[in-house]
Formats: structure tokens, sequence, C-alpha cells
């Protein structure tokens, strides 16, 4: 920009078109004019472009030019001489995803209430997701930073959520959200619908005592340890083929296996670390192409479990160990871990990993998270990341695969 250049804003609005975008340039250039910045945004078909330059001649006659120019195309232009150069727009400090079913106008009026309040400007708001959730994702520039603002701001926020019906993540914007590359779900109620060991039960006419168990442990009331060893104890004399057959039924939560495409499509290490049991979900993970698998084994002897676990126990504390094994196999740093989980067995796994998610988990476990979930569909993870329902679908439609199923089959269907 010359000592003598005048700076322009151009701001075109109207129905987006082809050939809006080439007239403007062909104006503008006819006039000498230097780009400082551009941005676009088209929403539901309505184009709004503006444009930043630097004009070495009368910006007068620019102004008139570009007014009879658009006007050929149908769309209306401001022009501001003047405008402050004040260089290029400073990073937004967070990402502030808002998911909801719907998310309501009084919700989201709640959300930029309580930004303004904690110091914090919204710099752009885009809509990443219109099914099986609403779900907008806001970059605001915060006043203030590190570990202890970024968890005022995120306690604030979730405050909103609990009478709004949403739900929301709160993540630091820039590389290191876009980084993640090992993600590690815990299996029973959050992978899949319901809790493998009850299902086991219900073949050894014991669910309601192992539920009553169950319960208790992802509470927190009772060790996690004791309650599997009271739990399997009860499956004693059961036969080995019921390992097969309930492996046969599991149901997958919805939304699941188009997550795991989607983070194995951007190179994400996927695996489960999981309290249940290596006989029943080996195939579910090897169907679903997973990269690591974690979980206890039953002791079997003539074809009849023995009531007995074998080898090391995954309890809390093995889950979170083996999360830092796998992302140092792969050689993933842990802030570049995401750790998906439902219960109080998964507290020190998501503290450990990079974004410790919650989905439609206990108390004990949403206290602790970075993010908590509340709606039934496990790909509102992807949104969490980044990742669009646009880009979701566009990556499906090239391979072929149906998007939109509201519920997905079975894992052997």
């Amino acid at each position: 920009m010359g000592p003598t250049d005048t700076t322009v804003l151009v701001t075109v609005t109207g129905q987006d078109k082809p050939g809006v975008t080439s007239v403007l340039l062909a104006a503008l250039s006819r006039h000498k004019v230097s780009l400082l910045d551009v941005e676009q945004v088209v929403i539901r078909g309505r184009l709004t472009l503006g444009v930043l330059v630097s004009c070495p001649n009368d910006p007068e006659a620019l102004q008139e030019e570009l007014e009879e120019a658009m006007n050929t195309v149908g769309v209306h232009v401001d022009v501001e001489i003047g405008a402050d150069p004040v260089g290029r727009t400073p990073l937004s400090t967070h990402a502030v995803v808002v998911l909801g079913s719907p998310v309501t106008a009084k919700a989201f009026s709640a959300i930029s209430r309580t930004l303004a309040k904690q110091g914090a400007n919204i710099d752009s708001i885009r809509g990443i997701a219109d099914y099986p959730v609403t779900g907008l994702e806001l970059l605001v520039t915060a006043t203030s930073t590190g570990a202890e603002a970024d968890a005022l701001l995120r306690t604030a926020l979730v405050e909103v959520t609990v009478g709004e019906h949403i739900d929301v993540a709160v993540e630091r914007a820039g590389l290191a959200r876009r980084a993640k590359r090992l993600i590690v779900f815990d299996v029973d109620s959050t992978l899949i619908q319901g809790e493998v060991i009850e299902m086991l039960a219900a073949h050894a006419g014991v669910e309601d005592e192992v539920r009553e168990v169950t319960e208790a442990a992802m509470r927190g009331e009772i060790d996690f340890t004791e309650s599997l060893h009271r739990r399997v104890a009860t499956l004693a004399g059961l036969d080995e083929s019921v390992l097969d057959e309930v492996g046969d039924s599991l149901q997958l939560t919805a939304g699941a296996r188009t997550t795991i495409r989607t983070l194995r499509r951007l190179g994400f290490h996927c695996g489960v670390v999981s309290g249940g049991f290596r006989q029943v979900i080996d195939k579910l993970a090897h169907e679903l192409e997973l990269d690591f698998v974690q979980a206890n084994t039953l002791e079997v002897i003539d074809g009849k479990l023995t009531g007995r676990v074998i080898g090391d126990i995954v309890d809390r504390q093995a889950k979170a160990t083996a999360l830092r094994r796998f992302a140092a196999e792969v050689g993933v740093p842990m802030e570049q871990t995401v750790a998906v989980g439902d219960g109080a067995n998964d507290i020190d796994m998501l503290n450990a990993a990079g974004l410790g998610v919650a989905f439609n988990a206990k108390p004990a476990l949403r206290e602790i998270a970075d993010m908590a979930l509340s709606h039934p569909f496990l790909d509102a993870v992807l949104f969490i990341l980044g990742v669009t329902r646009h880009e979701v679908e566009a990556a499906d439609a090239v391979d072929g695969l149906v998007s939109r199923v509201p519920l997905e089959p079975a894992a052997g269907a």
C-alpha cells in the first residue's frame, strides 16, 4: 500500500449466482487496486462478499464503476472509502460448538450473553450440522487466556446448558484443535447400546442382580474391580457359545459407524478400551477396523465360563494406561488424543486425554470432562472436532455410502 493510497471496503450482498465475483474483480482491476482482505459467506443462497482494497487512484470513480457493474448482475454493493486498514484479523482464541435438537433463539441468546459477560467477542458463526442435531460453531476471541481463564469460560457456558437442553463444547482454536490424531472409545453404553455383561447375565437369568451392581459401579459408589468380580461370578456355568451369540447381537450407538469411518478418513488412529470382554467385542473391533483393543478376558474351561476373569483387570487406572500406551505406539502426543466414555471408570482416561468427552454420562464423569454430550448420537463427536455434516455426507457420497440413516444396524447386519 502506497503512502497516498486510499483504503476502500466493498461489500456485495444479494442472491448468489455465477459471475458476481468475476464482475466485481474485473471492475476493481481496471482501477489497479491491491487486495488487502477478502471474505465471502453464502447462507441459503444469499451472498455476502467483502473485499478490502488499496486504491491508488480516484476512489469516488471506483465507487461509481462498482455500483454500475454490480447492478448488471442484480446485486447490491456498499462502498466505504477510507475504511480503517486494521491489518490482518487477529486469530480467534477459542472455538465454541453449540449442539441441540433444536438450538432455539432463546438458548443461543443465552450463549451470546454469557460470552459477552466473560469478555469474549464472537468473530464468526457457521452452521456445521443440521442432522441428527443442529450444530453451530462460534469462533470467539477472549480477553484473557490460560488454563484458569479457559475453565471459567467453559464453566460459564456449561451452566447455560442446564436449562436450555443444549450441549456446549469449548476448545482452544488454532492448529492444536485440528491436530488430534488418536481417539479411544469406551464400549458399553458408548460405542454400543447397553452393557455386555448385562446381556450375558440375561442368558444366565441374573440380569437384575448384575444391573444393580453395574449401575453402582458406573456411579462410582463401589470399586470397579470389585464390581467386575461380583458380576462375573454370577456367570459361572454359562456355555461358551453365549459369548458369540451376544457378540452377534450387539447394537452400535447411532452414528458410531459414521464417526469411526470419518475419523479414519482423517487419519485418526481409533481404538476401544473396555471393562467388558475381548471374546464379545473382538469381532466388532475387527469389523470397524479398529487399531487398538483393550478389554478383560473371561476364563473358559471345558466350554463353560468359570465365573472368573484372567489376566490384568481393565479398570479405571488401566484405561488411562492403555490410552498412553496406544499414543506412544503410534507416536501421538497426549495432547493430540481424544477419549470418549460414559462411566466413573472412564475418569482417569478422560483426564489423561487431550480432549475428554463424556457421552450421555453419569454425573461423576460429566464433572471432570472437557465436554459432555447429552444427545444419543455418537457422530456429535465429529462436530466437536470441527468436522461438518456436509463434509461427512460429501465423503460418503464419493464412496457410495448411504447417509442420514437415523439408526445404524446391528454390528453383524
